[in-house]
Formats: C-alpha cells, sequence, structure tokens
C-alpha cells in the first residue's frame, strides 16, 4: 500500500476485516465515540469518574465466558484498539480500558479494572491500566505483569451462565 506507514496499513487491513461482519461499523463507531469520551473523562481529577468506573477493591470473579459472551467481548476489544489507531488524541492504557468499560457496561457485561504502579526501563514511576472480564484480559495484558497492582474497580453485570 503506497503511502502507508506499516501501522496504518495494519490498521487499513484490521477494518476492512471488522467491517466485513454485519453491524461492525456500528461497533466501529461506537469505539471511537467511547475513546473520545473517555479521553475527555479524563480532564476530571481520578476521584471523580472512580464511581463511574465501579466499586472500588472489588474483583469479579474468573471463569469462562459462554462462547458467544467471549466472542462479543472480543469484537468489542478489536474495535477499540483499530479505532485507538484512527483516532487523532492520545489513546493511551487507561482511555483504551475506559472506552471498553463503558461499552461492556452498555451490554450489562461485569469487567474488573485494575491500576498499577511499576518502574519503567529508565527507572522511572510508571503507571498502567488493564483490564479483565472472567477470565480474558481484555485490553493492557501485554505489560499488567511488569505492575503491582494498587487498585481494582468492578462492575458486575447479568449473569454470565445463561438465561
Amino acid at each position: 500500500m503506497p503511502g502507508l506507514s506499516r501501522a496504518s496499513a495494519r490498521a487499513s487491513r484490521a477494518v476492512r476485516l471488522l467491517l466485513d461482519r454485519p453491524d461492525t461499523a456500528a461497533l466501529l463507531a461506537e469505539a471511537w465515540l467511547s475513546l473520545a469520551w473517555s479521553r475527555l473523562l479524563l480532564l476530571f481529577p481520578f476521584r471523580r469518574i472512580a464511581p463511574m468506573i465501579g466499586i472500588p477493591r472489588s474483583e469479579t470473579e474468573w471463569r469462562e465466558h459462554p462462547r458467544e459472551l467471549a466472542q462479543q467481548i472480543d469484537r468489542i476489544a478489536d474495535a477499540v484498539r483499530i479505532a485507538s489507531r484512527i483516532a487523532w488524541w492520545e489513546c493511551k492504557c487507561l482511555v483504551r480500558a475506559l472506552a471498553v468499560i463503558r461499552m461492556l457496561k452498555r451490554r450489562g457485561i461485569e469487567y474488573t479494572l485494575y491500576l498499577g504502579t511499576g518502574r519503567d526501563e529508565a527507572g522511572r514511576l510508571a503507571a498502567h491500566a488493564w483490564l479483565r472480564s472472567g477470565s480474558r484480559f481484555i485490553t493492557g495484558a501485554e505489560e499488567r505483569n511488569r505492575f503491582t497492582v494498587v487498585g481494582m474497580y468492578a462492575a458486575f453485570g447479568r449473569s454470565l451462565d445463561g438465561p
């Protein structure tokens, strides 16, 4: 693809793949709007937005989701990942996690947000946010082991066992 960077080409391919599925354009638009909303939320002190995130110092159960629910969560995560590549604002870990949270809440799906601190390669203090639903890590999973959990917030949704 002439004129496109590798990341842009990957994002472009991912968008095409995502759009091949029914109602995926709406999901991608929702992800993009959720990222914008999440970025705006960070203009407020964390203590003001924390009550919207979930119950502090709580954690949802670690269990396997039914296949359909797991696929729905994966599609949400993919949509947010792709939308974050085409957003013109910064979409670091907390923004991505908050965007997925917004989308999970709309669907009544439970989750746990983890906040952690650690040191970066230069030895400076660093923070990270990652999100889990059931036994699946949705965002920030690849770096979570470098951080010590200093906070967690859980939201309990509909029953995951079925009807």
